[in-house]
């Protein structure tokens, strides 16, 4: 008797664990002012956008904006350890284009990007890269030097890469703010809806790594 009530608690807590909902993904963007939602309501910068979109195909995540507006890879790196909690399962991964705009030397953007990759990493933290181009006004060889970073940073730590971030909306003046750099709340879900196909790539490897 005492065994068919133990059986059957067995049983029912099974079915129990069996029901509860996969954790949420617990996600962190890291970035400049072009994720961190820079002249939008708060509701329509990047992080909540894919959050939302996320949840409407059924990938439950809880996204922190860690964007701050300005920020360079340099300060990405000197913020990482607090801004990204402890918990954290991955980081879509979002600067350099303020280096790009000043002009910073490509080696002092890589060698920043790389070192937040590693502390993260470190962490077992998965990161998804996102890339930046240079603009054209700094000439050809900055621009081969600096676009170069992310797809070898990405080879080099063997962490997925999102070519561009700002992909089927940089220089649309549509989809752009006044000051032609900053997505509108428009442009913002053009580069969810484009970025969406890598994300979900990235975090179902991360559930299966997970499980």
């Amino acid at each position: 008797m005492h065994i068919l009530v133990l059986l059957m608690g067995l049983m029912t807590a099974a079915s129990a664990q069996a029901a509860d909902p996969a954790k949420p993904i617990k996600m962190v963007v890291l970035g400049d002012s072009l994720s961190a939602g820079y002249g939008l309501p708060a509701d329509a910068a990047f992080p909540v956008r894919l959050q939302k979109a996320l949840d409407a195909k059924g990938i439950k995540a809880d996204m922190i904006n860690a964007g701050v507006s300005g920020d360079t890879a340099s300060g990405g790196r000197d913020r990482v350890d607090w801004s990204v909690p402890d918990g954290t399962d991955a980081v879509i991964l979002e600067l350099g284009a303020n280096d790009a705009l000043r002009g910073t030397d490509p080696a002092v953007t890589r060698a920043a990007l790389s070192d937040v990759i590693t502390k993260l990493k470190a962490r077992k933290i998965a990161v998804l890269l996102c890339g930046m181009l240079a603009p054209p006004n700094y000439g050809s060889d900055y621009a081969a030097k600096f676009n170069a970073i992310y797809p070898e940073l990405s080879k080099s730590f063997g962490v997925p890469l999102y070519p561009f971030f700002l992909n089927g909306v940089a220089a649309d003046a549509k989809l752009n703010q006044a000051d032609g750099m900053h997505p509108t709340a428009a442009g913002v879900d053009v580069v969810v809806k484009n970025i969406m196909p890598t994300v979900e790539t990235f975090l179902g490897a991360l559930s299966g790594q997970r499980s």
